[in-house]
Parts: C-alpha cells; sequence; structure tokens
C-alpha cells in the first residue's frame, strides 16, 4: 500500500531526536562487600542491626505485580529517539483528550511531532483498556493517515473486540484493503453489529446468496433505515435500478456509505468530507484532478509522503488552467529548469512556483523535496534570498545558517536561531522576543510542566507543550516560550528550532 510505505518513510525522516542519559553500572549489593567476621567469635553473631522494637507482628502491606502491556507501534523506539514508557504515570482518559484536543493544521513541525508520537512503539498508560489505542486511531483517522491507522490496529489485533474491528474496518474500506477486513468479518460474524456490513462483505467474497437473504430479513424486520435498504437493493441488484434516479447524498456519510456510493457508480466528492476520506482519492479509480486535490490535502496536515505527492504532480501535463493546474504547471516547470541546470531558468521559475506551494499551504514539502537541488544552483540577489529561506525549511536548517545570502538584521537572526542562539541577535518582533525567551539558556521550565517531568509524566508533557505552542502560535507569546522551553528540556531541540523558524517564514495567520 503506498500511502503507508510513503508516510512511515516521511517519519523516519521526521523522528525526534530524544535524551540518552547515562547512568552508572548498579553497584555490588553492599553486604557482599562487608568484611568477613573475625573467626574466633563465638556462635553465630548477627551482622545487620536489630529489625523490631516491638515483639508486636508488624503490619504487612501487599502490593501486586502490575504486568507490564505489551508495547505497541509501528516505529521503534531507536528511530524516533523516545522511550517505551513514554506515558507512564499519565491517566489514559487525560491522555485520550489531549491526543484528540491538541491543534496542528498549521504548524509542519507539531504535525511530525504527533505523528511520532501516535506511531512510535510505546506502552499504554498503565491500568488502560482500549481507551487510549482506540484514540491514537481516531487521531490518525482525522489526520488522514488511513494507512498507518490500518497498519497500527493489524499490529494490535483488530478482531479482539468490536471497537478495534470497527476502526480496522473503516480504514480497510478507505485504503481499498476491505477483503482483509471482510474475511476476518467473515470468520468472526460478531465483530460486527451492522448488517449492511456483514452484505457489503458477503457479496465482496463473492457469496451473494448470503448477502441477498440478509438484506431480505433486513427489510421483512425493518432492522435498518430506508436509506441504507435503498442503497442496499442498488449494490446487490444494480440491473433492477439502471435507469432509476440517483438516490439523496448523505451530508455525513459512513465509510461504509461511501463505498457503497462508489459501488453502484454514484461517486461522492470528498472534499467536503472529513480528511480521511481523502485518501480514498489516492487510487487508481480516481481521476487525476482528484488525485492532486486529494494528495495536497494530506500533504498540507503532513499525512502524506511529499515524494508522493511529486509524483502526482509530475504524472502528466496539466489539464486545464486556472487552479491546481497552475500549481501543476508552476511545479513542473520549475523541475524542468532545474533539470536543465540553467540559473536563468531556475531564477526565473523558483518565485512562481514558491508562490504555488503558498497558495496550497504545502511549503515545507516542497523544501524536503528540492532543498538540496536549489544549494547546487549559484542564485544571485533576491532569488538567492528566496532560495535560502526555502533551505530553512528543510531538514539541512543547520548547514543552510552558516552561510547568509545577504545581510540583514532579520538574515542574522533567522541563521542565529537556526544554529539555536538566536538571542545573539538582537529582536525587533514580539514574536522574535518570545522565541529568544524559549532559547534562553537560563529559562526555567514551567513549574506545570516540571512537576509532569519530574513524576516521570514525559508524553503528557509533550502533548501539553504542544498545547501551549498552539496557543502561542496564535498570540499568547508567553505560552510560545514556555512551550520551546520544554521541547528544548526534554530534547526535542530539532522540533524546537524548525517550529520556530516555521513561525517566522512561513507566516501563518
Amino acid at each position: 500500500m503506498p500511502i503507508k510505505q510513503a508516510f512511515l518513510s516521511s517519519v523516519a525522516w521526521l523522528c525526534l531526536s530524544g535524551v540518552v542519559h547515562a547512568t552508572d553500572p548498579l553497584s555490588a549489593i553492599s553486604w557482599l562487600q562487608q568484611p568477613v567476621p573475625d573467626s574466633t567469635l563465638p556462635g553465630i553473631v548477627l551482622l545487620e542491626p536489630p529489625v523490631a522494637g516491638t515483639t508486636l507482628q508488624p503490619k504487612i502491606v501487599v502490593t501486586p505485580l502490575e504486568k507490564l502491556l505489551v508495547p505497541v507501534g509501528l516505529v521503534p523506539p531507536s528511530a524516533t529517539g523516545l522511550p517505551v514508557d513514554l506515558w507512564k504515570g499519565s491517566s489514559s482518559e487525560t491522555l485520550s483528550r489531549l491526543i484528540g484536543q491538541v491543534v496542528v493544521l498549521d504548524s509542519p513541525a507539531m504535525q511530525s511531532l504527533l505523528f511520532t508520537l501516535l506511531l512510535s512503539e510505546t506502552r499504554p498508560p498503565s491500568g488502560s483498556s482500549d481507551e487510549f489505542l482506540l484514540a491514537r486511531l481516531d487521531r490518525l483517522m482525522e489526520l488522514g493517515a488511513t494507512d498507518p491507522a490500518q497498519a497500527l490496529a493489524e499490529q494490535a489485533g483488530p478482531a479482539k473486540n468490536l471497537e478495534r474491528f470497527q476502526r480496522w474496518f473503516d480504514a480497510t474500506l478507505l485504503t481499498g484493503d476491505e477483503d482483509r477486513s471482510c474475511a476476518a468479518l467473515t470468520a468472526k460474524p460478531y465483530l460486527s453489529p451492522e448488517y449492511s456490513a456483514r452484505i457489503f462483505c458477503a457479496a465482496r467474497r463473492g457469496d451473494w446468496q448470503t448477502a441477498a437473504l440478509t438484506l431480505e430479513a433486513t427489510h421483512a424486520l425493518e432492522l435498518l433505515p430506508k436509506q441504507e435498504l435503498d442503497l442496499l437493493d442498488r449494490f446487490l441488484s444494480p440491473d433492477v435500478f439502471e435507469l432509476a434516479p440517483p438516490l439523496p447524498r448523505p451530508q455525513d456519510p459512513e465509510p461504509l456509505t461511501f463505498r457503497l456510493f462508489e459501488t453502484i457508480g454514484e461517486r461522492m466528492s470528498t472534499a467536503p468530507l472529513p480528511r480521511a476520506f481523502a485518501s480514498a482519492d489516492l487510487r487508481d479509480i480516481a481521476g487525476w484532478k482528484a488525485q492532486l486535490e486529494a494528495a495536497e490535502r494530506l500533504t498540507r496536515i503532513g499525512a502524506l509522503n511529499p515524494n508522493q505527492l511529486l509524483g502526482l504532480y509530475t504524472d502528466r501535463l496539466p489539464a486545464a488552467s486556472g487552479g491546481i493546474w497552475d500549481r501543476v504547471a508552476a511545479l513542473q516547470q520549475f523541475e524542468t529548469a532545474l533539470n536543465t541546470e540553467s540559473v536563468d531558468a531556475v531564477a526565473k521559475t523558483l518565485p512562481l512556483v514558491w508562490q504555488a506551494m503558498g497558495e496550497a499551504r504545502i511549503e515545507v514539502a516542497f523544501a524536503d523535496l528540492f532543498s538540496e537541488q536549489i544549494a547546487a544552483v549559484p542564485l544571485t540577489g533576491d532569488t538567492a534570498e528566496l532560495a535560502w529561506y526555502i533551505r530553512l525549511l528543510s531538514p539541512s536548517y543547520a548547514s543552510t545558517a552558516v552561510s547568509i545570502p545577504k545581510d540583514s538584521r532579520k538574515n542574522r537572526f533567522l541563521s542565529a536561531l537556526a544554529q539555536g542562539k538566536p538571542n545573539s541577535v538582537s529582536a525587533t518582533t514580539d514574536l522574535e522576543q518570545a522565541i529568544g525567551e524559549g532559547f534562553d539558556t537560563e529559562a526555567q521550565l514551567p513549574k506545570d510542566m516540571q512537576i509532569l517531568l519530574d513524576s516521570g509524566q514525559l508524553g503528557e508533557a509533550i502533548l501539553r507543550s504542544m498545547q501551549m505552542f498552539e496557543q502561542g502560535a496564535t498570540g499568547n507569546l508567553s505560552d510560545l516560550s514556555a512551550a520551546l522551553i520544554t521541547f528544548r528540556a526534554v530534547g526535542l531541540e530539532d522540533t524546537a528550532r524548525r517550529a520556530a523558524l516555521q513561525l517566522i517564514l512561513l507566516e501563518r495567520t
């Protein structure tokens, strides 16, 4: 499945740098280091002090040993830098709420961090049931990462209960991998109480007789709403309804409803639907324009590997002009200029394609794709400065910052920030001042963050810092400073720098 491969490779690029604490080896057991008693001492000599000052029986406290839960995730800790016990000490309810609430739409750095938290191989919080796992799956689906959601559900065991199966089933319907979930449902019909799912899967597996009998029973017993029954009738008997008028489209369809409409030839547009439905347009059955729009939508939230977007952009020549076709044309012209190694052609096409990427809000994906090639072109003037800004948005921001194309206070500040020392250049805006405070080596952690970290609640501290960053990015600059301080304190230096650079260079509103 290309989405899963592309997405997981993008997570590998953006994996987090963890904090490794060196510890001394455990010392030998203390009583083994004690000297051998003098052999001339008579009888048995007790070397330890008395343990009781009374003859009363002491109270005995019994504490059951908690079985360690099996880690669940798609990316090992060695790749993310996050510990396997990331969620230790926090309640499942609190973590589930934070995972569902944290806003990452306008910050690619926060998107990368959230995906890393969701996909990293970690143990669930102590005492949690499925609440935390379901929260991870639901947020992945909300972000449009249907392939990773499917893979995570499969790793956890999708057939263990109804809730897990429903998430898995929905994901497979949108990725086009429903044959696997239908096979599981056929083997264990109790996994879904929905008759429509059983009818769909029976038909998908070629058991038309079972599908027809089940549908007839649902009609007779009125087990489904009329709208669903009408849809299933057309699904099983398309010839009967060949000349019938189209069915009314539901405003908030389930993935199964979406697939049923697609099967009867009345495909629904995914643009007004939740982001997860966009992944269905990445399949070959969708038109090129629908694929492009879906890819941009998913790239904007960080749920798609930029290379897959580039593949769609360069698949063929634009079919028209305006809107997305202008972006396709601009990128193709720029890539042609790069391939011809013409400095003048690159200088002419780079500003145009950058403006086009800004319209789609996928500038960071563009920087990830082309920063190395842009660095090899000897540009001059304003175009060289633009190229420098683009490279600062890429993973090579630190090496880019060493050389400034045009000496200005803003550029010196950006260079210092990329190297982790923005306070070496005077700030002239409130945003720059807040960022500088976030990188102050003498800055103290916020008290609530310090309490969380002291109690080992690293995952919760990161999630709450992400919330503070979003609040800071939208105007509360003290929260921005606090978030950057916390990120750096827990070893997320790369995240802090990239997030701050993006705030200045992308100028999101």
